[in-house]
């Protein structure tokens, strides 16, 4: 770990503000991430491994039925949690984490999406991306997960990794191994001159990779993913039977 503070000082991002779309109706009525999945909300499996690796200290942003957000956070227990409110205008992933940075400070942040699963199957994936992060090297550390064994994910992968831990996208047309958890370690630096309203952190890895400064960490547990009502039934029964 070089560049960095004390992890129980690092801070976190849970990206709770989308529509879910693809899971209506059962979004018409409740947040994407206070489905329940397995019995539990999603956004809890993002606590898990917040806690996991010691980090307490979290801004969660909300737009979409956003006044449930509100009150399931007042319940949370454990966590310095702050809100940032997007109900006026959905600014996107790399949107809302710039009107975010007020809250995260000026280290490197964590930033967590609360659409999917992660759960680590031994040692704690984020203290593991703490561990291996240098602020010499990177802008942006990917937590990356083997397509072969992801749940309820039909796509074609997104990067290439090489022996260093650098990334490359795929080519178009063409499939990669490893694709992209929602888990990522990003250096504030890499929001200076970005657009005020909404973009994609995507123009994030862009800028990185042009710089040689994206990396990637393999993950070690399961991923699955719950964008579809039968998706969400897949995601439910592999965690009731793990």
């Amino acid at each position: 770990m070089t560049g960095l503070p004390d992890i129980s000082d690092i801070r976190a991002m849970i990206l709770a503000a989308g529509l879910g779309t693809r899971l209506r109706p059962i979004t018409d009525v409740t947040p994407k991430p206070l489905v329940k999945v397995a019995g539990r909300a999603l956004i809890d499996y993002c606590f898990d491994l917040l806690a996991a690796a010691g980090i307490r200290r979290v801004v969660v942003n909300k737009h979409h039925l956003a006044a449930q957000i509100s009150d399931y956070l007042a319940g949370v227990a454990g966590f310095d949690i702050a809100i940032s409110d997007e109900t006026a205008s959905l600014l996107e992933t790399g949107g809302g984490v710039r009107k975010a940075l007020p809250l995260l400070g000026d280290a490197p942040f964590f930033v967590l999406n609360s659409d999917v699963i992660v759960r680590d199957r031994a040692a704690s994936s984020l203290r593991q991306m703490y561990e291996r992060w240098d602020s010499a090297e990177m802008d942006a550390l990917l937590l990356l997960h083997p397509v072969k064994t992801a749940v309820g994910y039909a796509g074609a992968g997104d990067f290439h990794i090489d022996p260093k831990g650098r990334l490359t996208r795929r080519i178009k047309g063409e499939g990669a191994p490893y694709l992209f958890t929602g888990v990522q370690l990003l250096n504030p630096a890499l929001f200076d001159e970005t657009p005020a309203g909404p973009f994609s952190l995507n123009l994030l890895y862009d800028r990185a990779l042009a710089g040689g400064r994206l990396y990637g960490l393999l993950h070690e547990g399961d991923w699955l993913h719950v964008g579809t009502p039968d998706a969400l039934d897949e995601a439910s029964r592999r965690i009731a039977g793990a």
